[in-house]
């Protein structure tokens, strides 16, 4: 079916394309034909009312309901065929295989979640009465939850489906029993505007109220910010760069009523070298490295874009492969022309630095869009007090810091930034020499990953996406994994509340 152009609010689609604008296809750097409204205030406030109005119902739904509309979500999404991958490879210049396993993915934590609502993972906490307790009787209490509020979700760039409309932040708020309004990526307005049209039929599959989803395209700064303003808005969920995420954080936080913001804002995801490992196996080391840095262009905010390297044996033979195996590798189309121009001036920024150097470079093949990959050097000497090689590069490029053992490797560890992730690649005696450091690892990190590399998030209900500032804007949360629902949710005690007017998980 041809698109509308039009933004989805409770059930309708609105706006006329008076302040439009058009998709993109990276890939011939060219627009593609349908114009796409430009969300405003007024649509903001359509779409919080609709939200407002449709809480209440929503969140009395019990969880055998929340579940089945979930997964009517996914049935719909899977429906759309290879439309909706036509389309989204379009838009972003990923493989078809590629977006075909994203939108398993997408349709994957849809029906976890639906699972999850089912079988609770949470245990019911309960401190029965005691009214014979001296010197003071103690009542019944029992702790439960309720849910936040309409939630207002922002897609992201680099996975217009798992990270998007119907993506992961959508998905927990939804099993939560919040509304959910989500602000689409302007980089992929077609591929949002056919999942809100398969989550619409789900709402009336399910005879649920019509404000419980909205989208609403656009591209304008102000539209973000009134979203995040609004005060029917009881939480955000974000995917994106580091400066729009703590700009929307910062709005968030100076509301009258300031409400949570639950920013994941991308990393270096550094790679930690043991001697012990890099001895036995620097060829194999070096071949995970260039597998892991290309997956999607680099575009993943679990992309290994730093390694601390010893010198000890192994590492001349770990950077001759590194070098040889990135000078094959050709340069990809980026996700948009603005996200390519960001990688260009993020490398050269890198390669400004005092004492960076170049090692490799893939074969540029001329894309207005593409990507060269890139790997640079530079000691530890070099790196320490230096905060601008922490930073990440968004795409295929990486720095490796060399002389990274002993005290400089303590060092370098220190001063890391929060990071999504941390591998350690290191035998067992490595492991066990190294313990302090392991310790040190684990508080600049959400996750640890021990010899595997960090590209790819496993959705299960032991997952935890998320880390330290600035890795993260609420770190003690996860954005993937069964406690992603946690964020969209507070808890509520109730004393000595009648048995017949509590939750049912509380009777």
């Amino acid at each position: 079916m041809p698109l509308t152009g039009q933004h989805f609010i409770a059930g309708q689609w609105t706006g006329l394309p008076q302040h439009d604008f058009l998709a993109w296809d990276p890939r011939t750097d060219a627009p593609l034909p349908t114009h796409f409204a430009d969300g405003s205030e007024a649509e903001v406030a359509a779409a919080a009312s609709a939200a407002a109005d449709a809480f209440a119902p929503y969140r009395r739904l019990d969880t055998e309901q929340r579940a089945a509309y979930l997964e009517a979500i996914a049935e719909e999404i899977e429906a759309l065929g290879d439309e909706l991958l036509n389309r989204a490879e379009q838009e972003t210049a990923l493989p078809a295989a590629r977006l075909q396993g994203e939108r398993g993915r997408t349709c994957g934590q849809l029906r976890a979640f639906a699972g999850w609502l089912r079988s609770p993972l949470h245990p019911v906490i309960k401190d029965a009465a005691l009214p014979d307790r001296q010197p003071l009787p103690r009542p019944d209490i029992r702790l439960g939850q309720v849910p936040l509020g309409p939630v207002a979700v922002f897609g992201a760039s680099n996975f217009p489906l798992a990270f998007s409309v119907a993506g992961g932040d959508t998905a927990s708020a939804l099993a939560a029993g919040c509304p959910v309004i989500v602000k689409g990526h302007p980089a992929h307005p077609g591929t949002s505007e056919l999942v809100a049209g398969a989550i619409g039929r789900a709402i009336s599959r399910c005879n649920l109220p019509a404000g419980v989803f909205s989208l609403i395209q656009g591209r304008s700064p102000a539209l973000s910010v009134a979203l995040v303003r609004h005060p029917v808005i009881a939480a955000v969920g974000f995917t994106g760069s580091g400066p729009v995420g703590q700009a929307l954080a910062k709005e968030a936080a100076n509301r009258p009523r300031p409400i949570p913001f639950y920013g994941e804002l991308g990393a270096v995801n550094p790679q930690v070298i043991l001697p012990g490992q890099l001895a036995a196996q620097p060829e194999q080391l070096a071949e995970m490295q260039i597998g892991s840095m290309m997956m999607g262009q680099g575009q993943f905010c679990t992309s290994p874009g730093l390694v601390l390297l010893p010198n000890s044996e192994g590492a001349d033979r770990y950077l001759a492969s590194l070098a040889e195996g990135l000078s094959s590798q050709t340069e990809g189309v980026m996700l948009t022309p603005g996200i390519a121009r960001a990688y260009r001036s993020g490398a050269d920024h890198l390669a400004s630095q005092n004492g960076v150097t170049e090692l490799a470079r893939g074969r540029n093949e001329g894309n207005p869009n593409g990507a060269v990959p890139l790997i640079y050097r530079v000691s530890a000497d070099d790196a320490l007090g230096n905060a601008a090689l922490f930073e990440e590069v968004f795409g295929p490029c990486v720095l490796v810091i060399t002389g990274a053992q002993g005290p400089a490797l303590d060092a370098l560890v220190d001063t890391l930034p929060g990071q999504l992730t941390c591998t350690i690649h290191g035998t067992a005696d490595d492991f066990a020499r190294h313990e302090a450091l392991l310790e040190a690892l684990a508080y600049t990190s959400g996750r640890l990953i021990a010899n595997q590399m960090p590209t790819g998030v496993e959705v299960c209900a032991a997952q935890n996406h998320g880390g330290p500032w600035p890795a993260s804007t609420a770190a003690q949360t996860t954005s993937v994994g069964a406690e992603a629902i946690q964020r969209f949710l507070r808890p509520l005690a109730y004393q000595n509340w009648p048995t017949a007017q509590l939750p049912q998980a509380l009777r």
